[in-house]
């Protein structure tokens, strides 16, 4: 007997059901699809030239030298002498962090980072959300690293040749200027390198790495013969708030390491070497950090600080009494600070490349060029961009809205981890985050934490840029998403 309430049926294949809105929200990108697809873009295929070297430097380069050669004079003010227990919290926040993206760098190998990893486990609207997060990470970070390369660089004009670029020209709007053009100027020239392939990028920036290793452990050995045992007395003098508060600032020094896990499609054994190159840069990143950082606050007062972003030149020059040893420091800086944006640049553009071959942005930043293998048009886009916000914002609030947006990028690589080996046990693994869920859990817990450290004022500025964001994602990605215009046979289980 038919059901008389079922509809009729003709022997024929039944009509397909497009899913619901909920469900077009939550529809997951398989793994094995992001892999097939990596490298390739509008017009041409990104090139697999780069090694754990090159990858190891990529996340060196983009971290070491923002923490110290810029944002330490905006924490020290914050902790006092604890600044550096500020280092160790900050790093052990990363590190939690770093060991999830290392297993997911392994298992994923693609240029997308942790929008990525969150499109193959937890759904495109996370997705969406972890993607417009690193570009605050990213692209606002270039930006921030951008106007302190302006202080340093005319720390190294006054040195050499007795003049500085006017405040006018060299300050943005609330900080004594009307427009950084040395922070406009550094990200044109890393757009150039950037122009000219992955390869030649990585050479340059591998230089400019040696050369600000080289200029921190100078800074040490000078540094440490001005340090003086009174100046840790009172060492946390405004408290585990002002540690806390510091941390949350000195984070955003640690937000390079991930910049490997950008490169998966550019990686010539990506599986092999970037979850060896993330945790290797971080291990080398920290140690110089808080090296560093004990240093300076053992030779100069922690009150006499004062937002300086060219503070490791000042203190040279304080401790030998000559003006040589901060100018040749301030050389380094500006070389170090360069490469920070070089790589940071490198990595926004790399990420945009892979939303926008998932139709989430405009397919102008997927293009590449068959001459170069790289996305020229993306690149020119995102550095205009960078470049006009670094000359118009200080770099405080540049800061803590890039830290904001890393801490959540990063929470949600910690709970990415734990679904992925859930959903999908089997799958080889070239790393494993051991302990897990545990380390996972306790590295969500650090990233709130430190979010929750951060001012109200951040928070506020965070919340209108993911409202922002979501607008956007409604009114564009959604309509134009390709996983939800052709699934694929895999998307079905």
């Amino acid at each position: 007997m038919l059901d008389q309430g079922a509809p009729p049926h003709d022997g024929g294949p039944a009509a397909p059901q497009s899913p619901g809105p909920g469900a077009r929200l939550m529809r997951r990108k398989p793994v094995e699809r992001l892999v097939a697809e990596g490298g390739q873009g509008e017009g041409g295929s990104l090139r697999r030239s780069l090694g754990l070297w090159q990858l190891t430097m990529i996340s060196i380069g983009a971290t070491l030298g923002t923490g110290i050669f810029v944002v330490l004079g905006e924490a020290v003010p914050k902790a006092g002498p604890a600044v550096t227990l500020s280092f160790v919290i900050a790093g052990l926040t990363a590190l939690f962090s770093a060991l999830s993206y290392a297993e997911l760098a392994g298992t994923i190998p693609v240029s997308g980072s942790s929008y990525s990893y969150a499109y193959a486990t937890m759904g495109e609207l996370i997705a969406w959300v972890c993607g417009w997060c690193l570009m605050l990470e990213y692209g606002v970070s270039v930006a921030a690293v951008a106007v302190g390369w302006g202080e340093y660089l005319n720390e190294l004009l006054d040195g050499t040749i007795g003049v500085t670029i006017p405040a006018v020209l060299s300050a943005p709007p609330g900080d004594g200027g009307v427009f950084n053009l040395p922070a406009l100027v550094v990200v044109l020239l890393a757009m150039a390198f950037l122009m000219g392939g992955a390869r030649e990028s990585a050479r340059a920036n591998t230089v400019m790495v040696v050369v600000k290793i080289g200029a921190l452990v100078l800074f040490c050995a000078i540094g440490v013969q001005g340090f003086r045992s009174g100046n840790y007395e009172n060492f946390m003098p405004l408290g585990m708030a002002g540690v806390s508060a510091a941390g949350a600032t000195l984070f955003f020094s640690y937000i390079g390491f991930d910049a490997a896990s950008t490169a998966g499609e550019e990686a010539k054994n990506a599986q092999r070497d970037l979850p060896r190159a993330i945790l290797l840069s971080l291990a080398i990143i920290t140690a110089l950090y808080v090296l560093v950082a004990a240093v300076a606050v053992g030779a100069r007062p922690w009150r006499q600080f004062t937002d300086s972003e060219a503070a490791l030149a000042q203190i040279m020059s304080d401790v030998t009494g000559q003006t040589f040893w901060g100018t040749l420091l301030a050389f380094c800086a500006v070389i170090a600070i360069a490469s920070v944006v070089l790589t940071v640049l490198y990595g926004q553009t790399r990420i945009l490349f892979a939303m926008s071959r998932d139709g989430l942005v405009p397919k102008v930043f997927g293009r590449v060029s068959p001459k170069t293998g790289t996305p020229r048009a993306n690149t020119l886009i995102v550095s205009l961009f960078c470049g006009v916000l670094a000359a118009a914002i200080p770099l405080g609030r540049l800061a803590d809205a890039t830290s904001i947006g890393t801490l959540f990028a990063f929470a949600l690589v910690n709970v990415a981890v734990v679904v992925l080996r859930r959903s999908r046990p089997d799958m080889p693994r070239t790393f494993r985050v051991p302990l897990s869920p545990l380390l996972p859990a306790v590295g969500f817990a650090f990233c709130l934490w430190m979010m929750v450290s951060l001012s109200a004022v951040t928070w506020v500025v965070f919340g209108v840029w993911m409202a922002v964001g979501l607008v956007f994602y409604f009114l564009y990605g959604y309509r134009r998403s390709r996983l939800a215009a052709a699934p694929a046979p895999s998307e079905a289980k």
